[in-house]
């Protein structure tokens, strides 16, 4: 058994091992530790603990110091240096005409050496750019050329989910992602909803392909022909995740019922005629493949639901609704009953004009209403008087 202790260097880098040194080092202290580029600056992210030999390169380089107040104030002028660094690169390489994009600038703990990451299509010559830095900086250059995910764990930001990128928290390396896991987890091709924001395949992904690599052999594939509690059908769809599948009866035009994968037994596995000389096994048989589990499922309930039937849910919560509220049911009725009451008067009111008998004198071709005052009548295009009718021409 060794002992060691987990330090990073940046925020979501890569965790190194080191020797504590016979120092007891906690969790989030900061640290000056021995490397192969001399003496750099690092906060533990694992404590004294004790792996096996196999796990660590021997031999580890030791802990040198805790850091103390000196050491935090020199890191963070190396901080405010690095801004400056990355305009006056940023310059240079516009004077240089060259393609490429400065990423971030890191300075050593003891300032003597400058690293410069960028992101470039395709090579870039650089050499006379690194004499002009060494020229103003005084110090030994040096620039990297990474990828579009190393740049997104150093800009770091938040992803479609919402929450800061796991690279840029707590991935130490990338993990090889394909199309075929998007496949597999039944996820939609469209390049824009699996990719992440650095352009490339969402990390994601990796975490739990295992889970569906391992439901995949538990279920059957599509268009396979099963035998179900129902009769025999063929699979028209698989849920991996609830490991349940559909089937589309032969002797049944209904919907595709859902089956657990419990409750079915494959005879054909994927696409592929039905098999000569099949029989189908007698319902009792069938039957026995029945399950409680199913049965809630295919009746939309759980073990801790209540009825089924929509209409009791309905009469129940419309019950209680008319308990809580009855001083609002019983304002709405006055208001109806209001609005009730006044509509006979309206109808006493045209009712002389309406029971007026024929032959009455008319002014202007309408009808004179009672009082010697004129019922103004808003006639619509519909209601035009037809030629030749006893009331053109008139007064």
């Amino acid at each position: 058994m060794t002992e060691i202790i987990s330090v990073r260097f940046r925020p979501g880098g890569k965790q190194y091992y080191f020797d504590p040194a016979g120092l007891t080092v906690a969790e989030g202290q900061s640290v000056i530790v021995e490397t192969g580029k001399g003496l750099e600056y690092g906060t533990c992210v694992r404590r004294n603990t004790m792996v096996e030999d196999g796990a660590v390169v021997q031999p580890l380089r030791p802990v040198v110091r805790l850091a103390n107040e000196r050491d935090e104030r020199q890191v963070r002028e190396n901080r405010g240096r690095e801004k400056e660094a990355l305009r006056t690169c940023q310059q240079l390489v516009e004077r240089h005409g060259l393609d490429m994009k400065l990423v971030q600038v890191e300075y050593s703990f003891d300032g003597n050496k400058i690293l410069f990451f960028f992101t470039s299509d395709g090579r870039v010559d650089f050499r006379a750019l690194v004499k002009d830095l060494a020229g103003v900086f005084r110090a030994r250059i040096e620039l990297r050329q990474i990828g579009v995910r190393d740049e997104a764990r150093m800009l770091g930001g938040f992803g479609i989910c919402g929450k800061p990128f796991c690279c840029s928290q707590f991935l130490d390396e990338f993990q090889p992602v394909s199309i075929k896991m998007a496949k597999t987890q039944n996820l939609s091709l469209n390049p824009t909803k699996i990719s992440g924001t650095c352009g490339r395949l969402m990390c994601c992904l990796k975490y739990e392909q295992g889970a569906y690599e391992d439901a995949v052999k538990r279920c059957p594939r599509q268009e396979s022909f099963v035998e179900c509690p129902d009769g025999v059908g063929t699979v028209s769809s698989v849920n991996l995740l609830r490991e349940q599948v559909k089937v589309r009866l032969e002797d049944s035009t209904e919907q595709p019922k859902s089956y657990l994968t419990d409750e079915i037994r494959v005879v054909r596995p994927g696409k592929g005629r039905r098999p000569e000389g099949y029989e189908p096994p007698a319902k009792e048989e069938l039957e026995k493949l029945r399950t409680q589990e199913g049965e809630q499922l295919r009746s939309g309930r759980k073990l801790s639901d209540g009825p089924a039937d929509l209409g009791q849910v309905l009469e129940r919560y419309l019950g209680d609704a008319g308990q809580k509220q009855p001083e609002k049911q019983g304002g709405r009725r006055n208001k109806s009953h209001g609005k009730a009451a006044s509509q006979p008067q309206i109808k006493q009111d045209r009712s002389p004009r309406q029971a007026q008998p024929k032959g009455v004198a008319q002014e202007g071709g309408r009808p004179a209403q009672a009082g010697g005052q004129n019922h103004k009548r808003r006639y619509r295009p519909h209601h035009r008087r037809r030629p030749g009718s006893g009331q053109e021409g008139q007064g």
